[in-house]
């Protein structure tokens, strides 16, 4: 696949939808967020928006440039309307009936050559493909969160993915100047399987007491060198995305370390969410998700 401008629709208006869409219009893809709730689809667009905004603000893109990428989305209710996109990325729910159900639709609407990429961590890529009538253009395709930021994406092929549908992905995703890391499709993949039990594990440590959360973060920055820490990473995240995806790999892997804390029921029951609720571990005036 070559890396001129292409049609990409992106399903899915939260966090990782509205990152993946900047990450695509950054590229100069025309980029089509889909939601089929206007009001998530919205704020999925600001968002977007938002960072291409801060990124102007702070120098890191001109001005032109910076209203030329907004340019480049455009938001949408309607299924139908993905019909030019020559990749579709979809980052809903982690709901496998949903996901099934979206890409037996894509089917009726989009190209045959169209690569239809799930951005799934925690879902079978061949359960998800099997609801497309040609699951060898079906590809995992894991962004590391938050995606205009972190280079590396997961790439899962399902059991009937074509080797033609694999090497366009890559090269695709080389041309969004990300790098690619091949796994096998499991739960969890690489990413999800080593940093959800670390993520439970420095919760598990603030609500035993054994530090404060800006203590544990500075530990982790200034011994690991992540760059940023754990509690940060969650709140943009978002407590509920946690609890979904630690949720789903301990109900595949039963292994203890992936059962949230008792902590994240207490702060989603709250709606302490993290950034885009204005309160998680942390506080926020700004809760755009890729804000300061």
């Amino acid at each position: 696949m070559s890396n001129q401008s292409k049609t990409v629709a992106v399903l899915g208006g939260g966090t990782m939808g509205s990152g993946i869409a900047t990450v695509m219009a950054r590229a100069g893809h025309t980029t089509i967020l889909y939601d089929v709730v206007e009001q998530n689809l919205q704020r999925g667009i600001d968002t977007v928006h938002g960072f291409f905004d801060r990124s102007v603000k702070l120098g890191k893109l001109d001005a032109d440039a910076g209203e030329a990428a907004k340019g480049r989305v455009v938001g949408s209710t309607d299924l139908r309307d993905l019909a030019p996109s020559d990749v579709v990325v979809e980052a809903v729910f982690e709901d496998l009936g949903l996901k099934k159900d979206l890409f037996a639709q894509l089917d009726e609407i989009v190209s045959d050559t169209t690569l239809l990429h799930t951005n799934t961590s925690t879902l079978s890529v061949t359960g998800i493909a099997s609801g497309s009538r040609l699951p060898e253009r079906v590809v995992g395709t894991h962004y590391c969160n938050p995606a205009p930021l972190m280079k590396l994406v997961e790439v899962a092929d399902g059991r009937h993915t074509g080797s033609w549908a694999h090497h366009a992905t890559v090269d695709f995703l080389s041309g969004l100047g990300k790098t690619s890391v091949i796994t096998q499709d499991r739960p969890g993949f690489i990413v999800n399987r080593f940093l959800i039990p670390w993520e439970n594990s420095c919760i598990a440590a603030l609500e035993a007491g054994v530090a404060t959360k800006e203590g544990i973060d500075a530990a982790v920055l200034g011994s690991i060198g992540h760059p940023m820490g754990p509690f940060r990473l969650l709140d943009i995240v978002g407590m509920d995305i946690h609890q979904q995806v630690a949720t789903r790999l301990y109900e595949q892997l039963r292994d203890p370390r992936f059962f949230p804390p008792p902590m994240v029921e207490r702060m989603v029951a709250a709606g302490d969410l993290g950034r885009k609720t204005g309160r998680g571990f942390y506080d926020y005036d700004d809760t755009r998700l890729f804000g300061s």
